[in-house]
């Protein structure tokens, strides 16, 4: 399936200047006459090619930023196989996400976005999603290449999930500016890499061959024994890399 930006605007019915997306496909204009029960979770999931729903991440960047991009790829392209119930779903609301949540930086939208898609459609979704930010923090990012784009985009490790210290470690390596042209092509190819690893972990899961290979560093778990649930200390919660903010750890503490 070959995907253009005027393809995916025309899929999802958005039109140039609103913010209104019309029914998804001409076959599911009834389900907007009449109310629908409420559909249990997890909806049926089908194999997905990765590449495909990275290309319409990419493109999807553009109309909704980072987390609406990856939720558009996974469920937006489920939403073209399947119709109902994915078809249903306001994808707008999704761009809620961008920048870390409207712009304050917190946990990165792409992996926000693929989050949400990941718990709408698996049955054991929490260890996809461990996966997929503890592969986050480790990869070096982006590794997508579109077609069309001639900058020159460096890949750097994040070591994190949030938005603020991945942008800003790309920034210190690149030389570039936060708000940059080349930093939102960074972060376009970075929303494509999230959701063509996050449809490769959900294929795998689908076809039960699904084997975590990011597991949480050791020096994670060394913070946790003491802060985290059973501890000494017990005064915190989380799975996320502790180096990038708390690098002021004093003696007490072993070098990470």
């Amino acid at each position: 399936m070959k995907t253009t930006r005027r393809g995916i605007i025309h899929m999802f019915g958005i039109a140039a200047g609103t913010a209104v997306i019309t029914p998804l496909f001409s076959r599911a204009s009834s389900l907007a006459k009449e109310p629908t029960k409420p559909v249990d979770l997890p909806w049926p999931y089908s194999k997905l090619d990765p590449d495909v729903s990275a290309d319409i991440s990419y493109k999807g960047y553009d109309l909704g930023r980072c987390m609406y991009g990856t939720f558009l790829g996974i469920v937006g392209r489920l939403a073209e196989e399947k119709g109902a119930p994915y078809n249903s779903f306001p994808f707008l609301m999704m761009r809620y996400g961008k920048g870390g949540v409207a712009d304050w930086a917190t946990l990165c939208g792409a992996l926000n976005g693929a989050a949400a898609a990941v718990y709408l459609v698996s049955n054991k979704p929490e260890p996809i999603v461990d996966e997929l930010f503890g592969w986050f923090q480790q990869e070096k990012l982006p590794i997508y290449q579109p077609k069309d784009s001639k900058l020159e985009i460096i890949p750097t490790v994040s070591r994190s999930t949030l938005c603020h210290i991945s942008i800003s470690r790309w920034c210190k390596v690149s030389k570039f500016k936060a708000f940059s042209k080349e930093r939102e092509e960074r972060c376009a190819r970075l929303t494509a890499d999230v959701t063509k690893k996050s449809v490769e972990l959900l294929n795998q899961q689908l076809t039960g061959t699904f084997k975590p290979v990011f597991p949480i560093p050791d020096h994670v778990r060394q913070c946790r024994a003491c802060h985290d649930k059973g501890g000494t200390l017990e005064n915190t919660r989380g799975k996320i890399d502790c180096s990038p903010c708390h690098f002021n750890l004093g003696t007490a503490h072993k070098k990470i």
